[in-house]
């Protein structure tokens, strides 16, 4: 695609959401891996060096081999290092700002969105969320910061301090289900979307994949960012190929010249 094909592209996506009044963004890994965190699946991201079936939230709850192992591993992943909101991220808390913005519906669990700026209210982690850590027999929550703080002094398997309970970061884990008020709330806002964004998802993991469906079969336009194919390019009104920060800025800039910001 030349850059006379993706300024249109741009410029066409600009125009889509200066027309619409409930839009609702879709995110997945390919906006978190532009603030330096790597997506699980890719060539050379954590699935590669392990395999998924030792990370099943039975293993978790019940051996404490797995469970060191999984710890391990969430910190090698850099989920709990300091990572900033990227452009894409702050491009989207601009469609916000502008009164544009109905809800993020986000796969990722890094906090960055809330980071950027959007309101935690309108932002559907259907992952969950790294920042918190919580105890599965007494319901206590930690900041992911003390949890840091406990595996870096040596200790392998941080229990609950009030009852010794497992610890779990507070994210759907493989063989759990996902939070069941937010994914039914997700579906709800992407049915009444009249434009939905997917950014930087190839759009394979379900049930979190059939959302950008939703909104389609209820009317909605459908803009599509990502590296890559997705399953829905073949559906998308708007497809543009490219790294979601540097798309996402040229279009609300766009925007912004549209409507005179």
């Amino acid at each position: 695609m030349n850059s006379q094909d993706i300024e249109a592209k741009i410029d066409a996506a600009a125009a889509a959401i200066v027309a619409s009044k409930r839009i609702v963004v879709f995110t997945g890994a390919g906006v978190s891996t532009e603030s330096g965190i790597p997506d699980f699946r890719s060539p050379g991201g954590i699935w590669t060096k392990f395999d998924p079936e030792d990370f099943t939230i039975e293993k978790f709850l019940t051996s404490r081999d797995s469970r060191k192992k999984q710890w391990e591993v969430l910190l090698e992943g850099g989920l709990f290092g300091a990572v900033a909101p990227n452009p894409a991220h702050y491009a989207i808390a601009q469609l916000e700002k502008l009164g544009k913005l109905d809800c993020i519906i986000t796969q990722n669990i890094d906090n960055l969105h809330q980071k950027a700026g959007n309101s935690p209210d309108i932002v559907f982690e259907l992952h969950g969320n790294m920042q918190w850590v919580i105890c599965m027999h007494c319901g206590k929550r930690y900041s992911t910061e003390t949890i840091i703080e406990k595996l870096q002094s040596g200790i392998e398997i941080p229990d609950c301090d009030h009852c010794l309970g497992i610890l779990k970061p507070d994210v759907v884990f493989f063989g759990e289900s996902l939070p069941f008020l937010i994914l039914n709330t997700a579906i709800e806002r992407s049915k009444k979307a009249d434009l939905f964004i997917s950014i930087g998802s190839s759009l394979v993991v379900t049930p979190a994949a059939y959302m950008p469906s939703y909104a389609l079969e209820s009317g909605a336009k459908l803009i599509i960012v990502n590296i890559g194919e997705t399953s829905l390019d073949n559906r998308a009104h708007i497809l543009i190929n490219g790294k979601a920060g540097d798309v996402m800025t040229r279009i609300l800039e766009k925007v912004s010249t549209y409507l005179c910001v």
